[in-house]
């Protein structure tokens, strides 16, 4: 049986509608039911209406309200991530042995630019996931919205208002303040930060990246040059910083592979780092500790970022209409090569 509570706008429904709940509410058998939701000859049109009629109003999804009946278990949870994150991958990579250890798979969904956000939520409800995690993704997205009321969902990368999912993400504000206290106590003040774009997750680190240069007093003297994540983004903003008579003396970039970018671009100008300029990244991920950058980078943990995540799955598949919760990782820096003493006048 469906239970609902009512509210201002009519009744909502609040538990996981069946076949047998649809049969009840359209008054017909559930054999019917299961042949019209196959597609099966034999149903006349207006009782197919009538019990599609009655599925929309339960908000039924065939081979979705299954998953969760432990009679016909799946085991599965959802990944939904971009492969091209060295970070997303080996949070990936950590919950297909932790989920295996408390008896779950992971059906991956990686995103493309050809796949669609709501392609592949609709490809791993298909494959009647139990839960789901998303990277950086849209919660306005239909097929996300369609999901997050049926099943748990966790929203990782960012901080999210999405009241019906769990969120975890790192420290933007501790992790770049660490950064700004390390580059000020190397005597740096024109500390410079490529960022604020690629969706939420580039806005809000921008911004905790301006905070911390105001809790140090520097408010004066902070510069954002809009970029997202990538090479491209890192390369584009040392080129503006090399043609410039005066530069600052740190980067930061929002990403390890946008600092990669930006070291690329100083080294074919022949600027030193951290002689001239040091360089900051964010992630620590494996091309930061690669022998030929030794990027200094602000750690994200892949282990406490993956163990959150499932507990959170795991938890609200134990209770569904708990409170979602915020969970914030820890943030830490890892000093390597690429920073140093600012240059002297």
């Amino acid at each position: 049986m469906v239970e609902e509570s009512t509210t201002a706008t009519g009744p909502r429904v609040v538990a996981h509608p069946t076949m047998a709940d649809v049969a009840e509410r359209a008054g017909v058998s559930r054999p019917l039911v299961s042949m019209v939701m196959r597609d099966k000859p034999g149903p006349s049109q207006e009782s197919r209406e009538r019990i599609l009629a009655a599925a929309r109003e339960l908000g039924y999804r065939p081979n979705a309200s299954a998953r969760l009946l432990r009679r016909n278990r799946t085991q599965l949870i959802g990944a939904i991530f971009w492969m091209g994150s060295p970070f997303q991958v080996r949070v990936v990579e950590r919950l297909v042995s932790a989920a295996a250890e408390r008896g779950y798979g992971i059906a991956l969904g990686p995103t493309t630019t050809d796949l669609s956000t709501d392609a592949v939520v609709d490809r791993l409800i298909e494959e009647r996931v139990e839960a789901l995690f998303a990277f950086n993704i849209d919660p306005d997205s239909p097929e996300f919205r369609e999901a997050a009321s049926r099943i748990p969902t966790v929203l990782l990368g960012e901080w999210n208002d999405d009241a019906r999912s769990d969120n975890v993400h790192i420290d933007d504000d501790e992790a770049l303040r660490l950064v700004v206290e390390h580059l000020v106590s190397l005597g740096h003040r024109d500390i410079a930060y490529v960022g604020g774009e690629g969706g939420i997750v580039g806005r809000d680190r921008a911004a905790s990246y301006l905070r911390a240069m105001k809790d140090f007093g520097l408010e004066d003297r902070s510069e954002v040059l809009r970029g997202s994540f990538f090479e491209e983004d890192g390369a584009a903003a040392a080129r503006e910083i090399v043609s410039r008579d005066e530069r600052p003396t740190a980067l930061v970039c929002a990403g390890d592979l946008s600092a990669v970018g930006a070291l690329a671009v100083f080294a074919q100008a022949g600027l030193s780092v951290p002689d001239d300029i040091s360089v900051v990244g964010f992630d620590d991920s494996y091309v930061a500790a690669l022998s030929y950058n030794r990027l200094t980078t602000v750690h994200q943990d892949v282990d406490a970022t993956a163990d959150a995540t499932l507990s959170a799955l795991l938890g609200r598949l134990e209770d569904f209409d708990r409170p979602p919760a915020r969970i914030a990782t820890p943030a830490s820096l890892v000093v390597r090569a690429t920073t140093g003493p600012a240059p002297s006048a």
